[in-house]
């Protein structure tokens, strides 16, 4: 069931928000999302094994975040803080030990990348990471963000699009060119 990533101690497998409420079901729910979590299991089970850092990226946004509709943004109410939506998904696999960034927790500010206001990068650099392998919800959102991120930041970047999904599944092909454009590695 892995994609046969070759993972190593200089690598992170970030999982971004695999939260309820963007998976069937939750306030912002992305088709095919729930489907995503065995395989995804699949590839935090590999990364551990060969020591490489899992880190799970989520959405935390206070009560009257400025993403939210009602205060002029463009997103319906969703991952409050302390939610059931915000929560990550029950089926998951994530370890005590798995490094969680919070992100978009300010009043006034929204973020889509895990690198975005959260000091991941330098963390990563830090720990010796070169590589970042990415996965997650929702590829055309917080994922494509996060990618673009991941390389803007100097790290030799691959995305697993086979375990990532699309809001509108047809931005993935512009979202796959920008990745490729940016020198990231798609592996389908």
């Amino acid at each position: 069931m892995s994609m046969n990533v070759d993972y190593g101690p200089g690598d992170a497998l970030l999982v971004v928000d695999m939260q309820n409420d963007f998976c069937e079901g939750g306030a912002l729910a992305v088709k095919g999302g729930a489907a995503l979590v065995p395989g995804i299991n699949a590839e935090i089970a590999a990364a551990r094994a060969a020591g490489a850092l899992v880190v799970a990226s989520r959405d935390w946004h206070p009560v009257d975040h400025v993403s939210f509709a009602h205060r002029g943004g463009p997103w319906p109410v969703h991952c409050v803080q302390d939610t059931d939506g915000a929560a990550f998904h029950p089926d998951l696999a994530l370890e005590a030990d798995t490094i969680r960034v919070s992100k978009a927790t300010a009043f006034d500010a929204d973020a889509y990348s895990a690198f975005d206001g959260t000091g991941l990068g330098g963390y990563l650099k830090e720990q010796g990471i070169a590589r970042v392998i990415v996965c997650g919800l929702a590829l055309d959102v917080c994922v494509r963000a996060t990618v673009l991120e991941a390389r803007r930041e100097g790290f030799a970047t691959l995305l697993l699009e086979g375990l990532s999904a699309a809001v509108d599944p047809d931005a993935a092909s512009e979202c796959r060119r920008e990745f490729t454009e940016a020198g990231a590695e798609v592996r389908p």
